[in-house]
């Protein structure tokens, strides 16, 4: 069912994971978005028939609706999204950033604005599950960021909208959510509808089209990233419990056959025995043959001679998710310069990140961990600059600037100084 590898089975090479193939995808997806920021609503209703099988009077769920759908849930669910939420927002206000400003003796005032996106466009899956984690993990940083209005888009079935994604988006504070999902739904974020405003930035994960889709309007609005199929890889010693080995590494296997669950460890009894574990654990697992084909396709286990090479190694990959099942794993942190979400120690399940512990689950995956960072207040925020320079403060530094704009070439960049400081065109 899985591979075990061998360190120099390697040979240098990053075949630890992988991107999907996306073949045909860009140009569905281009004519999807051509038409919607042709046709409009128009778009979008015939493709909700289409790809949803749903026949929609109406794109946006009205507050009667979601009110209705609220209660319809069980208390402890609504306790639960309030532990969430009260995690989620202790976490993210340590991200906030304020304005500054220098004011020097010279004259010489500079400073910086933190300024909150007007409009966010938030995404959430409606595929083959449904995500109100994802409700929460993106909507609540754009709010302690300050965000005027945060919409969402999520895709609609034969009932509705799931009701526990539409609970999260009460308990979050989702101002407007409308009833379509894929391609669609991010043209529909990007160059807006009758009836869908355009947004400032589009975040939320998706699947192949809705990834493609989220690229190719880059520029029109901003995103998150571009996130591929779901990773964990994790780094565990001997005396790791198999058990829970295999079943972290199937947690993240029943998202999507594209998946990739990896195990580097310096112990080959606990490998054979995670292998043992993961054909035992995936046959009662109601998505067992999601999970199946993501182990047979992308899983590995990797054998080290240390748990610093396993370390290594993860560097270079850049995990979406990283378990460090270790003893003292505090130890091994520093050492540790491109994931995604850590988790440390034997009793931190990555499962742990997605609902309730408080950092965000929106995470780089294929190996963009190594430039990029999970989702953050800093995501839903713009930044300004001014300076200010009193008519000595100017006197004081003309030269030098105007020698450097010369060094240029650019004699106008110069003479914009000068003549403020000489009185006349030099």
């Amino acid at each position: 069912m899985i591979r075990i590898l061998k360190d120099q089975d390697l040979q240098g090479k990053d075949i630890l994971m992988r991107e999907p193939i996306r073949g045909g995808v860009e140009e569905t997806v281009s004519g999807i978005l051509s038409d919607v920021k042709q046709n409009k609503d128009k778009a979008l209703f015939a493709y909700c028939e289409k790809f949803d099988g749903v026949k929609l009077e109406k794109l946006e769920v009205t507050q009667k609706e979601i009110e209705k759908a609220c209660g319809s849930m069980e208390p402890r669910f609504w306790e639960i999204l309030n532990t969430a939420k009260k995690n989620i927002e202790a976490f993210h206000r340590k991200q906030v950033k304020n304005s500054f400003v220098l004011t020097e003796k010279s004259g010489v005032v500079m400073g910086q604005k933190v300024i909150p996106l007007d409009r966010v466009g938030i995404y959430v899956p409606g595929g083959t599950a449904a995500y109100p984690s994802s409700v929460l993990m993106n909507c609540l940083p754009a709010k302690i960021a300050g965000v005027k209005e945060v919409v969402m888009v999520t895709p609609p079935g034969n009932s509705g909208i799931n009701p526990a994604i539409l609970a999260a988006a009460k308990v979050a504070g989702v101002d407007r959510v409308f009833q379509v999902g894929g391609a669609q739904a991010v043209a529909a974020l990007a160059y807006g509808t009758e009836s869908i405003p355009r947004v400032d930035k589009i975040t939320g994960p998706g699947n192949a089209y809705v990834a493609e889709a989220k690229k190719q309007v880059f520029g029109q609005v901003a995103i998150d990233m571009i996130a591929g199929p779901s990773e964990i890889l994790i780094i565990a010693d001997a005396s790791c419990n198999p058990r829970y080995v295999a079943a972290d590494l199937l947690s993240q296997a029943e998202h999507d056959a594209n998946a990739c669950a990896v195990l580097i460890t310096d112990s080959e009894k606990l490998a054979k025995d995670v292998k043992k574990e993961l054909e035992t654990q995936w046959h009662p697992l109601p998505r067992r043959e999601i999970a199946r084909a993501s182990i047979q396709a992308n899983g590995k286990i990797i054998l080290t001679d240390s748990i610093e090479r396993a370390i290594e190694l993860s560097n270079r990959l850049a995990p979406e998710h990283l378990e460090l099942c270790v003893d003292n794993p505090f130890d091994y942190l520093d050492a540790i310069r491109h994931a995604g979400s850590l988790f440390l120690g034997k009793y931190c399940p990555e499962a742990l990140g997605d609902y309730l512990a408080g950092p965000n689950h929106t995470l780089p995956t294929s190996g963009t961990a190594r430039f990029s960072s999970p989702l953050s207040v800093d995501d839903f925020v713009k930044k300004s600059q001014f300076t200010y320079y009193t008519p000595a403060a100017l006197s004081n530094v003309a030269e030098d600037v105007a020698y450097f704009a010369e060094k240029e070439g650019l004699s106008a960049h110069a003479n914009s100084v000068l003549v403020r400081t000489i009185g006349e065109t030099p």
